[in-house]
């Protein structure tokens, strides 16, 4: 049963580490509104599947049929990456302004943003796969089908560990998500609009008397949140070519589970936990085969939460230092 694994040790978790990354970036966001509103923001995975899309038009748009080099890579992968976080943010924004904010004005309970997220998510879906993937990108017969996406950059052999082969674009993608990791905690740590995200997170009300504007504080939050999840859609194109209207149904859970695996509200949790969610994937598709993957990711949801529910690193952002 481990042979397998022994075998292909470092494959394995080359490829998970891959995979988590790209799952702590969606679970930034997760964590960014849970901390701040304590609202789990179901509608999350959708942004994620519009940075997917926005770096799918982007490569359309660019008329990639080989693979670029030189500076046109350089700039293919700079607009992949701003299509797809811009996407991202601006669609988060536009979620909070009208799924979230006329409820939480008017005083609404939790359940009712939430069911409100998960309407908009199923809305999202189904504009998708009926307006924007027909119309857009100009598949009328295609809009629930996976589409594919033009290979922008050669995915060459960089370097070896353990017999294993570690790609260019493997790099990229996971320098990209730790860079994006150090730069939100910079910015919620060492930033004054940071303080305003830890003191609206620790006590709204006292927060408002100090002078902190709460609406443009959840603002902001959703924009960081939508723009991590746009660049996560770009670096998952980037590494697997492929996107759909209901890539990030799947995803956007596992992303969840990543964040209450690392402390749900613990920015540097949800990275840690998506890390730590990819390789026990790897890990247990070795094992069990691939079949049980989504199994292993949800039976370890329902493990931490019976034993840990504060995750891994357990501090959220509501109880971080203002």
């Amino acid at each position: 049963m481990f042979d397998n694994l022994l075998g292909s040790f470092w494959p394995y978790t080359i490829d998970g580490l891959i995979l988590g990354a790209i799952y702590g970036l969606v679970a930034l966001g997760y964590t960014m509104v849970y901390g701040v509103l304590r609202l789990i923001n179901f509608a999350h995975s959708e942004i994620f599947m519009i940075g997917t899309m926005a770096s799918a038009f982007v490569v359309m748009v660019m008329g990639v049929t080989k693979p670029l080099t030189g500076l046109a890579l350089v700039g293919g992968l700079l607009l992949l990456v701003l299509a797809g976080g811009a996407a991202s943010a601006g669609s988060a924004m536009l979620l909070e302004r009208i799924a979230y904010r006329p409820l939480r004005k008017r005083g609404a309970s939790r359940l009712a943003a939430l069911i409100s997220a998960i309407g908009a998510s199923l809305f999202l879906q189904e504009l998708f796969a009926l307006v924007i993937i027909p119309y857009v990108f100009n598949r009328p017969q295609q809009g629930r089908n996976q589409m594919g996406v033009a290979r922008i950059m050669e995915k060459d052999t960089l370097f070896s560990i353990g017999g294993a082969q570690v790609r260019v674009d493997q790099v990229i993608i996971f320098v990209a998500a730790l860079g994006m990791m150090v730069l939100l905690d910079l910015l919620v740590n060492r930033t004054k609009i940071g303080r305003g995200i830890r003191a609206t997170s620790q006590d709204p009300e006292t927060a408002v008397l100090m002078g902190v504007d709460i609406d443009k504080i959840v603002r902001v939050t959703f924009l960081i949140g939508g723009l991590m999840a746009g660049v996560a859609g770009a670096l998952f194109v980037l590494q697997f070519e492929v996107t759909k209207f209901s890539i990030g149904f799947l995803l956007g859970i596992k992303a969840f589970t990543a964040a209450v695996l690392g402390g749900i509200g613990n920015l540097r949790g949800a990275l840690l936990g998506g890390l730590f969610l990819g390789l026990i994937e790897n890990y247990g598709a070795a094992i069990f085969g691939s079949g049980w993957k989504d199994v292993i990711a949800f039976s370890v949801l329902v493990l931490v939460l019976m034993f840990r529910p504060t995750g891994i690193l357990g501090e959220s952002l509501q109880q971080a230092r203002a």
